[in-house]
């Protein structure tokens, strides 16, 4: 692809094709390790020290790709053992039917390949207008908050998601949002997706929502760390650069709190955003910020599960360089994965070599490397 001339944008897909395809058809403060962590590997060494590092380097890049049909191109790197998982869109679905066949494939391709940890296989169902499946969880999370019963309702979405995933073979879900919205109609909450103003409700709706997903075996991910409910209407990380300036009493205050019951719950992921907070790092975006990734999420929050970038291909990263060059950036800053999603499976083979690269120069830090891939394993283990 050339990266001059930018694809959608993963948020507009995230409403192009959820409108498409629905048309067709207080957590405690106890801490609960990610289910991922309990998971050992038994019998000889783990089976990532057997991979060669592009493998290594492929379990940590989330691949995507065009149209109805996987292309052979990307057949063959699962085949290969890779790629880490992949991700579909609106334009992937047809019906849950032929998503289903699809995913039955591309297990069928993972089977053939060194490595036995499962595909991470995912979408973002969120609910309301963000879905790629026909069917739950219909309410957005502002009905949600403002239903009658929030936390019953925020429950039933996030069963009803690990549900509605789990019935075509995926395993993974790109949920729930814990943006605290600011003002009526700004970023998030113009498309519903954000529980409530008040960091409290909005955290622990959240923590609902994953307790009850993870309940039925698909795993969580809370977004967009440490927040983006201050965005503007007009400010998009997918399309520019997007920086947010409350001070840093409001970011963990506000932003940071929402996050805390879900990782108190043992939420398996947290996605974190694109935008710059000077507050914290006036130079990188979240996602590429140590300063953020270790020192607010890992240190201040003691989250201990996986991190995952938003899209790679976003326009707000448009000053770090080519697709595989942010890709390493984020690995450097702690990102254990890295999502690839411009339908395109060059993408993915480019970030793939370019992080192998990093990693046998040591410009990434073997050390930090493996505790990475260890974590993606161990999670991988964890899921169907």
């Amino acid at each position: 692809m050339n990266e001059s001339h930018y694809p959608i944008s993963r948020r507009a897909a995230l409403r192009t094709g959820s409108i498409a395809v629905a048309g067709a058809a207080l957590a405690g403060t106890q801490f609960i390790q990610p289910a991922h962590a309990a998971t050992t590997q038994r019998g000889g060494p783990p089976a990532h020290v057997r991979l060669t590092p592009s493998q290594q380097a492929g379990q940590r890049v989330i691949f995507s790709y065009p149209g109805l049909t996987p292309p052979e191109r990307l057949l063959k790197k699962i085949r290969a053992g890779e790629v880490g998982g992949v991700i579909f869109f609106g334009e992937n679905i047809s019906s849950l039917t032929q998503i289903a066949e699809v995913v039955r494939e591309l297990k069928k391709a993972h089977a053939k390949s060194d490595v036995r940890a499962p595909l991470i296989l995912t979408t973002d169902q969120e609910g309301g207008v963000v879905r790629r499946l026909p069917g739950a969880p219909e309410k957005s999370e502002k009905e949600v908050g403002e239903s009658a019963d929030p936390l019953a309702e925020a429950a039933k979405a996030g069963t009803g998601a690990g549900e509605n995933l789990a019935g075509v073979g995926m395993n993974l879900n790109l949920a729930p949002v814990l943006d605290v919205f600011r003002t009526p109609g700004n970023f998030d909450d113009q498309w519903g997706r954000s529980y409530s103003s008040d960091p409290a409700v909005a955290g622990k709706l959240g923590a609902a929502f994953v307790r009850a997903q993870q309940g039925v075996g698909v795993a969580a991910t809370a977004k967009h760390f440490p927040g983006l409910g201050a965005a503007t209407r007009e400010q998009n990380t997918d399309l520019k650069v997007v920086t947010l300036d409350q001070p840093l009493s409001e970011i963990r205050d506000v932003d940071e709190s929402a996050f805390a019951p879900s990782i108190a719950a043992g939420v398996d992921l947290v996605m974190t955003s694109w935008a710059v907070y000077p507050a914290l790092d006036a130079k990188y975006p979240a996602g590429l910020s140590q300063r953020i990734v270790q020192g607010e999420l890992r240190d201040r929050l003691h989250f201990r599960g996986v991190t995952m970038t938003d899209a790679i291909e976003a326009g707000a990263l448009k000053p770090f360089g080519s697709y595989a060059q942010r890709g390493v950036l984020a690995a450097q800053a702690g990102m254990d994965l890295l999502l690839c999603s411009a339908r395109d499976v060059s993408q993915g083979e480019n970030t793939v070599a370019a992080v192998t690269k990093a990693y046998e120069s040591h410009r990434l830090n073997p050390g930090h490397f493996k505790n990475a891939l260890r974590r993606v394993i161990r999670l991988r283990g964890s899921l169907g």
